[in-house]
């Protein structure tokens, strides 16, 4: 199903959402923090999404979203440890919200907010459990199905790709392993890819030819600085000359949403993100529902407003909150389409301007508590619109659309600065060489076992050697090094992956495997459960391999 083609002077605004986490698992501890990540983006950000798509399935609503999913976490949902160790996290959100009810008995509009998350964490658990039985990839399946939503995704673990691209071999299989995991969970060949952190290199275009990828997506200046000044700026894609065409961001809708003076999420109205009684509660009271009953965190029950002004904090009104989202909506739509109607005049071979909008999706309902509500919004007015804004999907765009200019784009991404100074700087370029050197080992192991038999715990042994790679390179661990958050962390979860494919390395060279220890990492590590150590013998990439298409 696609979108009709839209009337003379009209645009199309394309929404994409990025839902990535990073692959946080621990098996071995009976909790853990870090995997509250996932926990928090599932019950704020994945099912009131689920919820706003559920919700414009049942009005009929012709809207056009597109959804990035990492496989990182589509690994993490469908994962029954995970699955068993969320429903925890809701019964104890639930038990919280039940004390609150009662602490606040004599408070009563901060007890008209417990029971507002009661409900939502009821609600939450409904949904999870009775609705989708704990599967939230069918849900986004479901509404794929529809042709509403496309579904897109990313590289295996998110690798940092111009960073890793010493070697082509590892940027490859960042790319396949992370279409293979893609298919094998939806059914269905992505069009598009997400480029983690919007990183581009010129010549990754080959790469996500061979791999079948029509489109993928740079910052603004990806196109603006392209190798041929783009006619259209960044309001039409621009073709890689091999079947790839890139989409750039638009900066006005971006700065909309995403700047900290400008954007709507930080109104006084809204949630304040950093009010939440797990640092405001007596230890003693809070302990149950806090990290090892003595270090603070989110509980994700929070009572104020963002105010503003270094003002104290008054309390958050719902209605109020929802009703200034809606008020946002409109505004949105408003902007989108006085940037068409000022576009239309200088597009002059019959194309259509198109306004792509990409978001981290973790922004809508997690860090933005009422934007999963704004999009809803957005989506309706939209799609209602009888004038230029029509909602697109790019690989909708690349089939109506006239054929795009031909042009390479620049070296890019949309970090700080808009390079690569994020991800190697002072911080963390000291991962770089010890990954390039895992890898190059990886590969001679690859190669060096072509032709011979193996048995099967050396396959096995391989099998998860590729799998550490993988997850050693993944651009959250770099990016968290240089933001000062859970810096420990992340210096542990590179090391730990490189610790273990060097035990691996050894162990096969000198023929000492110990399958005990092996099933073990296996346990702790079980993402990408088709992994072939093979596809890191250079001698095996076949250039100019494009997957079928389901």
């Amino acid at each position: 199903m696609t979108t009709s083609l839209p009337r003379s002077g009209q645009g199309l605004l394309s929404i994409i959402l990025h839902a990535h986490l990073p692959y946080v698992r621990h098996p071995e501890h009976d909790s853990f923090f870090e995997e509250n990540w996932l926990f928090e983006a599932m019950t704020e950000c994945y099912l009131p999404l689920i919820g706003v798509l559920d919700r414009l399935h049942a009005d009929n609503v012709d809207y056009r979203l597109t959804m990035s999913l990492s496989p990182t976490l589509i690994s993490m949902l469908r994962d029954d440890l995970l699955q068993t160790r969320y429903l925890s996290y809701l019964h104890s959100r639930l038990e919280l919200a039940e004390k609150e009810i009662t602490r606040t008995r004599k408070q009563p509009e901060y007890q008209k907010l417990a029971r507002l998350y009661r409900r939502f964490y009821l609600h939450t658990l409904s949904t999870y459990q009775d609705r989708y039985q704990g599967d939230l990839l069918a849900a986004f399946k479901k509404h794929q199905s529809t042709g509403k939503l496309e579904l897109i995704t990313t590289a295996a673990t998110h690798g940092f790709l111009p960073l890793l691209n010493v070697s082509e071999t590892a940027v490859r299989n960042q790319v396949n392993t992370g279409i293979a995991m893609f298919k094998a969970a939806t059914g269905s060949a992505p069009s598009g890819f997400w480029l983690p952190e919007c990183a581009y290199y010129p010549g990754l275009e080959t790469v996500l030819a061979d791999a079948g990828i029509a489109y993928f997506f740079v910052d603004s200046h990806g196109i603006m600085d392209a190798s041929s000044p783009p006619r259209h700026g960044v309001y039409a894609p621009i073709a890689c000359g091999n079947g790839v065409a890139a989409f750039a961001r638009d900066p006005e809708s971006s700065r909309q949403v995403w700047s900290a003076k400008e954007g709507y999420p930080g109104d006084f109205d809204y949630r304040e993100y950093y009010s939440d009684i797990g640092f405001e509660r007596e230890l003693d009271y809070i302990a149950p529902y806090i990290l090892d009953g003595k270090t603070r965190i989110n509980t994700g029950i929070k009572y104020h407003r963002v105010t503003g002004d270094n003002r104290p904090k008054e309390i958050y009104n719902p209605r109020q909150a929802l009703a200034k989202a809606r008020e946002h909506a409109q505004d949105f739509v408003d902007k989108r389409q006085r940037q068409i109607d000022r576009l239309g005049a200088t597009m002059d071979d019959g194309r259509q301007p198109i306004i792509v909008a990409p978001y981290d999706a973790e922004l809508f309902g997690h860090w933005w508590f009422e934007g999963a509500y704004w999009l809803e919004w957005v989506l309706r007015l939209a799609s209602e619109s009888a004038g230029g804004v029509q909602l697109s999907s790019c690989g909708d765009y690349l089939k109506q659309q006239p054929s795009p200019q031909v042009a390479t784009p620049a070296a890019s991404t949309w970090g700080d600065q808009g390079y690569s100074s994020y991800w190697i700087n002072e911080t963390n370029a000291w991962i770089y060489p010890l990954l390039h050197k895992a890898e190059l080992q990886m590969e001679k192991l690859a190669h060096d076992v072509q032709g011979l038999t193996l048995t099967p715990i050396q396959t096995r042994a391989l099998n998860q050697a590729a799998r550490s790679i993988l997850l050693a390179q993944a651009s959250d661990w770099p990016f968290i090094m240089k933001s000062g958050t859970t810096v420990d962390y992340a210096n542990k979860r590179v090391t730990d992956h490189l610790a273990r494919f060097n035990y691996l390395h050894d162990c096969f060279r000198k023929n000492r495997l110990n399958e005990r220890y092996l099933t073990a990492l296996e346990i702790m590590d079980n993402i990408f459960p088709d992994i072939d150590f093979r596809d890191y013998n250079p001698s095996n990439v076949r250039v100019g391999f494009k997957p079928a298409r389901s």
